[in-house]
């Protein structure tokens, strides 16, 4: 018996071991990109590495910050970020409560024209949709930039399996009250599955945020692009001046990460509240 929780003791340890390494390996990139933005240029190329800088700068944060594109593609970001969200989220919630709890002629058949686009890769579309903007006169315009990011067969899925875990004596209780479709939707259905739209909201932000191959399709001035584009521009335009490429970076994640740890429960429930229902 003593040698058997020797070694489920012995085994715990090693599974501790194995998931703090990971946890190392995964945090290392992010405290390197942290301590560079605050190195002088000599030591984030200095070897054997420097781990922490000598004295914290915050000169590279007012360098990148000085930038009009820098800031101005911020600007951007946050703008076509917002709209996304907000527009993504709205239309899938709409489109997933229809295909949960509305039985119309086709429905099912709709819904598996949607699943069907997550089976194909997302470049395919890119032609289609440029040749679209192009029609509407939108190129190098800030629409363009979210305008084809407004729905999400993904999100639709995802919350479609939250409203189909609710039950049926809900929507029959509030039509029994005098409830129509959309208080239905609006009034019941959508706060019950708040989880699951914090958890899309989050998904989709990372997505727009970090977007850069759509912008560089559909704009080509500076003034039009969104943060990813403009940092990797920076490569080019700073050279080996890491520390200024690097505060940049860390610029650009600092509002993800601080959404992320104020909905990080939100966000962990609403994944794992989807199940499997359908």
């Amino acid at each position: 018996m003593k040698s058997k929780t020797k070694a489920l003791r012995w085994r715990k340890l090693l599974i501790h071991l194995v998931l703090i390494a990971g946890i190392g390996i995964t945090i290392l990139p992010f405290f390197w990109m942290i301590t560079t933005a605050f190195k002088t240029q000599g030591e984030s190329v200095q070897m054997p590495p420097v781990w922490l800088p000598s004295q914290w700068k915050f000169n590279n944060f007012m360098d990148i910050l000085s930038k009009p594109t820098f800031v101005q593609a911020y600007l951007n970001t946050i703008f076509t970020t917002v709209i996304t969200v907000v527009g993504q989220v709205l239309l899938c919630a709409m489109a997933a409560y229809s295909f949960a709890r509305i039985k119309f002629p086709g429905r099912d058949i709709l819904f598996l024209l949607v699943l069907g686009v997550l089976m194909v890769p997302s470049q395919i579309f890119l032609m289609p949709q440029y040749l679209i903007i192009q029609h509407m006169g939108l190129l190098n315009t800030i629409p363009a930039l979210f305008l084809p990011n407004l729905f999400s067969a993904f999100g639709t899925f995802l919350l479609r399996q939250a409203f189909l875990s609710l039950p049926n004596e809900l929507e029959e209780a509030a039509m029994l009250d005098g409830c129509n479709r959309f208080q239905i939707f609006y009034k019941i259905m959508l706060p019950l599955v708040k989880s699951s739209l914090v958890a899309l909201a989050i998904m989709v932000m990372k997505f727009a945020w970090n977007d850069l191959m759509w912008p560089l399709v559909v704009n080509t001035s500076a003034k039009k692009m969104t943060l990813a584009p403009t940092l990797a521009s920076m490569i080019s335009e700073y050279g080996s001046n890491y520390p200024v490429q690097m505060a940049g970076a860390v610029l650009s994640i600092l509002p993800l990460v601080i959404l992320f740890v104020l909905f990080q429960k939100q966000f962990i429930e609403g994944v794992a509240s989807t199940g499997v229902k359908g």
